[in-house]
């Protein structure tokens, strides 16, 4: 089968054994709306917020989401198949400054992944994946430490970035952003953080 992202230029590719190559590919608003509209309108997505959005929609969001220098969205794909959505900002340009001490050298991230395939969760996977993520926001962006604010009820997420080798933060209160352009409700979050050191020992 042939790769339909074959064409688009990654901003980080990665080979695993006995996983695949992984490419990060920036998100194309148009051309990806309908596969990220299916992953955000799961009921297992509910924390992403995007349940009720229609697929033009969602293609407005990262449409306005590309003209910005301080957010980015990037779809995740593995020997072909889309995996993830990745975000990235900068926690000094995002509500979450409100709500801890920014370091220099800090990136936030939201990690939504794609759903499981018809063999359901396979071990190890979202471990491999993360792994690719962190060594393009780590390495490739040249960042100190990662930082993620789930929504506390979300406990999965929360326990999977645990697992996963972050430090549990405070619990924070994130205020609504209402915008022309952009609305955020009021969130509750767990924050974590991910060491650069951690993963990638000098």
């Amino acid at each position: 089968m042939s790769d339909p992202y074959a064409a688009r230029t990654p901003v980080h590719e990665q080979v695993i054994d006995g996983f695949g190559t992984v490419r990060v590919l920036p998100l194309d608003p148009g051309a990806d709306a309908t596969v990220i509209h299916r992953w955000v309108g799961e009921d297992r997505a509910a924390f992403w917020g995007m349940t009720d959005l229609t697929e033009q929609q969602v293609a407005g969001i990262y449409a306005h989401m590309a003209t910005l220098d301080t957010h980015h969205a990037y779809l995740v794909v593995r020997d072909g198949e889309p995996v993830a959505l990745l975000q990235t900002y900068e926690p000094e340009a995002d509500r979450v400054s409100e709500c801890y001490e920014v370091r220099p050298g800090d990136i936030g991230v939201h990690l939504l992944l794609a759903p499981a395939g018809p063999g359901g969760a396979r071990p190890g996977w979202t471990a491999r994946l993360v792994s690719v993520v962190a060594g393009y926001v780590l390495l490739g962006l040249d960042r100190q430490r990662v930082v993620v604010d789930p929504d506390v009820r979300n406990e999965k997420a929360v326990a999977r970035f645990l697992k996963l080798g972050f430090a549990a933060g405070p619990v924070v209160v994130l205020p609504e952003i209402d915008l022309p352009d952009v609305y955020l409700p009021q969130k509750k979050a767990q924050l974590a953080f991910l060491d650069r050191e951690i993963l990638f020992p000098a």
